[in-house]
């Protein structure tokens, strides 16, 4: 019975020394900037400032409306761009991705030049 009690023991405990990992927050689109030109080919250049929760991370920006997209590494300090021009235009619904080993996290927004609105996401 001790022997029973000692393994649960070392079993709680060592299950307790297991740090679950902290998921990472979604990226923010007030942080988002898009510098668009306009024209019959418009395009967007995308930025976002340091953000240490992705370091290093796989960026993906993909154009919902088009099908297209560009795929970059953000820096070690978080940082992304600027970007390669992706084709895009003013209102098109735009994919924001962080991929780390073993998290993504995405925002969708409505594109507009500048800051994006933190209210107008993708849909309908």
């Amino acid at each position: 019975m001790r022997r029973l009690i000692a393994s649960c023991g070392l079993v709680l405990g060592i299950a307790g020394c297991v740090t679950p990992s902290i998921p990472m927050p979604p990226p923010d689109p007030a942080r988002m900037n898009f510098s668009v030109t306009g024209g019959p080919d418009s395009t967007a250049v995308f930025e976002y400032p340091a953000e240490e929760n992705y370091a290093d991370a796989v960026v993906y920006v993909f154009n919902r409306d088009l099908g297209e997209g560009i795929i970059v590494t953000a820096r070690p300090d978080g940082s992304v761009g600027p970007t390669n021009p992706v084709a895009a235009s003013i209102g098109d619904q735009i994919v924001v991705s962080f991929q780390l080993d073993e998290q993504t996290v995405s925002r969708c927004i409505r594109l507009q030049d500048g800051p994006q609105d933190p209210n107008v996401y993708c849909g309908p």
